[in-house]
């Protein structure tokens, strides 16, 4: 005899797997409402989250203590008691720019191991189409002895979080869900509808939803490709990339795109994961590895572009001293995660420059261990040839070009890879 979903909301009780960017928010909402263990094998962000604090900047306090229904842990006995899993981890590429199942599979292992018949599990973490029943449920089934769609059931829920964005909110969105069978869709649906005020699309399979989530970041990153390769193409031709584009904005229907540096846990990682799945069913994405190697290929063409620079200016590259204002992947966000300003920072260095950063955002600890950069502690001043503003936090807006060009010497030069500022405060922008 089949088990059946949990017969009603009020009867659930929730484990966030995963408590970054994505599960923390997550576990906050439900936490508002319903019984949530918030779980997480970091014990040093357990404890921080028990001290009311998040480094990550998506919560505050006020917010964590208002989730009265949530309690955080590193063990994973707690998870027992749960009868809803919402798995909520990285999806990273590899060196070779493969996915990186490592983290999922881990999370299905603890899922398997704490598992009950009539439970639910819930996918968010970004994948390709097929990933959710593929890869997770197969492990599933083999530590917890239960059959899926028998025993226990499955949803997929792709995550829509946007770190540092304060104006669209998890509630705010728009959420897909979708379910391994029609109850456990219904399910799933409901679910979030208890949290989601901008409502839900239910999709008509997990395939579907997890389709769907990986072209979000797969659009945006071909759409910015193409600025980009405009962004060079301009550059050759003497002509300001932002004044083109201000004046083609003029009409209602064009897309309104910068270039720049595309890192981050999704737009410059997920669109491999959709690429990796096309291959290996026998098809070449062609327009969309090619989008992935010009934004890939942005870091080198940054430090390019001042070398170039600084020629004209007759300022002597190697040994030269460069400040890059900005570590994070984008603008007022801590998240160091695939930044790819090390591009241009490891370009500048292969040129014989030396190089130091200034990020009011970034974590000197996590710098230092993921990237060997050692942050300054202040911006300095009148010490540089060349700065490069890479990321454009708002401490660096509200400071002003002039008081940005004080770091460097009487005759450096600036570099604005953001647009940050009107075209005469800068000697070049993107």
């Amino acid at each position: 005899m089949s088990a059946a979903v949990p017969g009603s909301l009020d009867a659930v009780h929730i484990g966030i797997i995963g408590l970054g960017y994505v599960g923390l928010p997550l576990a906050v909402e439900f936490g508002r409402q319903l019984p949530t263990l918030g779980f997480d094998t970091n014990r040093a962000r357990i404890a921080e989250l028990a001290a009311g604090r998040d480094h990550t900047l998506e919560v505050d306090a006020n917010e964590l203590a208002s989730a009265v229904h949530l309690r955080c842990s590193g063990e994973l006995d707690s998870l027992r008691d749960c009868n809803v899993y919402i798995v909520t981890v990285p999806t990273p590429i590899d060196a070779f720019k493969r996915p990186d199942f490592a983290p999922l599979l881990n999370a299905s292992r603890s899922v398997g191991l704490t598992l009950a018949r009539g439970d639910v599990v819930i996918f968010e973490s970004t994948v390709y189409p097929g990933a959710t029943e593929e890869v997770c449920i197969p492990v599933i089934e083999r530590e917890s002895g239960l059959t899926y769609n028998v025993d226990f059931f499955a949803g997929y829920s792709p995550e829509r979080i946007n770190p540092g964005d304060k104006a669209h909110r998890l509630p705010d969105i728009v959420k897909v869900t979708s379910g391994s069978t029609p109850a456990a869709a219904d399910f799933v649906d409901a679910l979030y509808r208890r949290i989601i005020r901008a409502g839900t699309h239910k999709a008509s399979s997990i395939r579907v939803a997890e389709a769907a989530k990986v072209i979000e970041n797969t659009q945006r990153d071909l759409n910015i490709a193409l600025i980009n390769e405009l962004a060079q193409i301009f550059s050759r031709l003497g002509i300001d990339t932002l004044e083109v584009l201000e004046a083609a904005g003029t009409k209602w229907n064009f897309l309104p795109f910068r270039p720049g540096l595309v890192g981050g846990h999704c737009i410059g990682v997920d669109p491999y994961y959709l690429t990796h799945k096309a291959q290996e069913i026998g098809y070449h994405p062609d327009v969309i590895l090619a989008g992935r190697r010009i934004n890939d290929g942005m870091g080198a063409h940054v430090a390019q572009r001042v070398v170039r620079l600084m020629t004209r200016h007759r300022i002597h590259v190697v040994d030269a001293r460069v400040l890059v204002l900005g570590l994070t992947f984008k603008e007022n966000c801590p998240d160091l995660r695939n930044t790819r300003v090390v591009d241009v920072i490891d370009e500048l260095r292969g040129f014989g420059m030396q190089v130091d950063v200034y990020d009011p955002w970034g974590d000197a600890q996590q710098a230092r261990e993921e990237y060997a950069i050692e942050l300054l502690p202040a911006l300095p001043q009148g010490r540089y040839d060349a700065i490069v503003l890479a990321v454009a936090h708002r401490e660096f807006a509200q400071l002003g070009a002039a008081a940005l060009r004080a770091a460097g010497k009487p005759d450096a030069v600036l570099f604005d890879v953001k647009n940050l500022f009107p075209r005469d405060q800068v000697d070049e922008r993107l």
